[in-house]
């Protein structure tokens, strides 16, 4: 018979790809992973491991196990889930990833709903968007906030004609669609509500943004370039968080998404773009199907959501709709292609 433990072990191995990254999740040594999952291709009666001597990889047989072993753990997850969902009160502990400028958006929203449940406890982790995703899939974590820059998994969304998007193992939340703006300090010149934005004339302005490697970056350049704007080389600085206090010192301007604009957004005046160039992501909660029967994990999720939902209120209720459209602007701006950023 197979156990259970060793199908966790190989489910994680197929994950992560290399016995010590297993071991490292797991709080083993790599000898002791090696030998649990030799023991599971004796209980299996084939090779799983396709051995070398610098590495290991599954064979034909081990993917289909890994596989099969995914859905035995989600069926477990489920049946555990199932048990808790008749407790009285929500309990126990929920780990939460977020990207750092959603973990600061979100963290309030949480703190609130553990005052509301006082036997809920509550860790919030900072991570990437893709090393969110792969801790949830692992079950390291129980709920991950992403961003998605490409608008795909939006559209795949629409096209199930729901608001919610299950994939197998995880189930996608939508919670905001949180757009470029431009950022600069109170008093500066652009920040009169009356003058349309004109970002040709903000070419020789200090501009500051994340490092180029960043998604946020990428797409700010994207729509920098859609109106013909190559300003000067821009200030960068690691942490979105970072270029927004800087501009509220008034030490330059920055594109950055609303989101990441956070506790800064008294300090700033926040100008929405030219029609035509409203690029925007969109953040999610992932967390794996089966645990949703959860209570513990229910009550983090909606609170997820009642916050995007006030957000997205506070936001239409201050925008003022920039009418204007940008030179060149209709059909030049296309999604960058990466899912993680700041």
């Amino acid at each position: 018979m197979l156990d259970i433990r060793r199908l966790r072990m190989l489910h994680e191995f197929a994950t992560r790809g290399s016995i010590a990254r297993t071991a490292d999740a797991l709080g083993y040594t790599p000898s002791a992973v090696s030998q649990q999952l030799a023991v599971l291709e004796r209980e299996a009666g084939t090779p799983l491991l396709d051995r070398t001597a610098r590495s290991a990889g599954l064979t034909d047989a081990g993917r289909r196990l890994a596989a099969h072993a995914e859905r035995i753990l989600a069926m477990v997850e489920e049946a555990e889930a199932d048990l808790s969902a008749h407790a009285a009160q929500p309990s126990g502990r929920v780990v939460v990833t977020a990207f750092p400028s959603a973990a600061v958006a979100f963290a309030p929203a949480l703190a609130r709903s553990l005052r509301a449940h006082p036997q809920l406890s509550l860790l919030l982790r900072q991570s990437s968007p893709a090393e969110g995703l792969l801790l949830v899939r692992t079950g390291e974590v129980e709920v991950a906030i992403v961003d998605d820059w490409t608008g795909r998994l939006a559209a795949n969304m629409d096209a199930a004609a729901g608001t919610d998007h299950g994939q197998g193992v995880l189930s996608y939340y939508h919670l905001v669609r949180d757009p470029l703006v431009l950022v600069m300090a109170r008093g500066h010149r652009a920040a009169d509500p009356d003058r349309p934005v004109d970002l040709r004339a903000l070419r020789n302005e200090p501009w500051l943004a994340a490092p180029s490697s960043e998604p946020s970056r990428q797409a700010a350049d994207r729509l920098l370039a859609a109106v013909g704007l190559t300003p000067p080389v821009p200030s960068e600085f690691e942490g979105l968080g970072t270029v927004a206090n800087l501009v509220a010192r008034g030490l330059g301007i920055a594109i950055m998404p609303r989101l990441a604009v956070g506790a800064y957004e008294r300090r700033v005046v926040i100008r929405e773009l030219p029609a035509g160039l409203d690029l925007a992501r969109d953040v999610f909660a992932v967390a794996r199907t089966a645990s949703m029967l959860r209570p513990s994990v229910a009550v983090i999720l909606s609170s997820l959501r009642g916050a995007a939902r006030s957000m997205s209120q506070r936001a239409a209720a201050v925008e003022v709709p920039e009418t204007q459209e940008a030179p060149g602007a209709p059909g030049a701006l296309g999604g960058p292609g990466s899912a993680d950023g700041l």
